[in-house]
């Protein structure tokens, strides 16, 4: 069973304690590294923006890319288990 810890990551300058699995540590803590650049660059870009404005913009690209992978990934399963039904069926013919 994975081990509890309790850490604390920074997002947009503000610290939010967590309890995660200990194996997921690495996985949060580059999350949310790539969030905090997000955040900068949109920043960057969008100077008279806050940075409540810049963590929401950054936050739904996120969800975006999420949401596209999910459907990337859904597909190809659909395409595996066709394919592997093709092959069942060929089998069954020949």
């Amino acid at each position: 069973m994975d081990n509890i810890k309790n850490i604390t990551i920074l997002i947009a300058g503000r610290p939010y304690p967590l309890k995660i699995k200990e194996n997921d540590e690495h996985v949060v803590r580059k999350i949310a590294k790539e969030l905090n650049e997000m955040v900068n660059r949109f920043q960057l870009k969008y100077a008279n923006k806050d940075k409540q404005d810049c963590l929401a913009m950054a936050l739904l690209t996120y969800a975006v890319d999420l949401q596209k992978a999910k459907k990337e990934v859904t597909s190809q399963e659909v395409d595996d288990k066709l394919d592997s039904l093709d092959k069942f069926l060929e089998h069954l013919i020949n």
